[in-house]
């Protein structure tokens, strides 16, 4: 008799089990594991060198600026509302088990503040900051802000090339 009670109780020991271990998750922003989004990467370099007017193109108007040593900072700001998951567990108390139960919350809204050094005229430099990580990629929520200046970077890098004489 207490063995198939004892039965009955392991499939609750082991979803509480599996539920104490999907609390454990580390944050995005203190995971040393994600690297860094490829197109956030890539606009790092491929953007520096474009104007002021090639960054009003492909990226448009900047949010903020502020003045800058020898130019400015233009800040692209950006709320992302991602999809937004919670898994309640319900609390189940049988016996002598403790009270087990608990929720889960799956990929919370973030922000991202693209900040984009303009020196003389021209981008020097591309930052990001903000809560813009999701689970497997550093900076992935900024991409929305970059990923047309970098494919307009390199549009205008096939056309010097191909104009340049070989």
């Amino acid at each position: 008799m207490i063995f198939s009670r004892i039965r009955k109780l392991v499939p609750l020991a082991l979803l509480a089990g599996s539920s104490i271990v999907s609390s454990c998750v580390a944050p995005d922003d203190t995971s040393n594991l994600p690297k860094e989004d490829a197109t956030t990467a890539a606009a790092r370099k491929e953007m520096v060198g474009l104007s002021e007017a090639d960054v009003r193109m492909c990226a448009g108007f900047p949010t903020a600026t502020a003045d800058a040593e020898r130019g400015q900072i233009w800040t692209y700001q950006r709320t992302v509302q991602r999809g937004n998951l919670n898994v309640v567990i319900p609390t189940l108390a049988v016996g002598a088990i403790p009270t087990v139960g608990g929720s889960l919350n799956v990929d919370p809204g973030g922000y991202c503040n693209t900040q984009i050094r303009m020196v003389d005229g021209r981008v020097a430099e591309v930052a990001y900051a903000g809560d813009n990580n999701t689970p497997n990629h550093r900076d992935a929520l900024c991409v929305s802000t970059v990923d047309g200046c970098v494919a307009y970077a390199r549009q205008r890098h096939q056309v010097r090339t191909r104009a340049s004489p070989r």
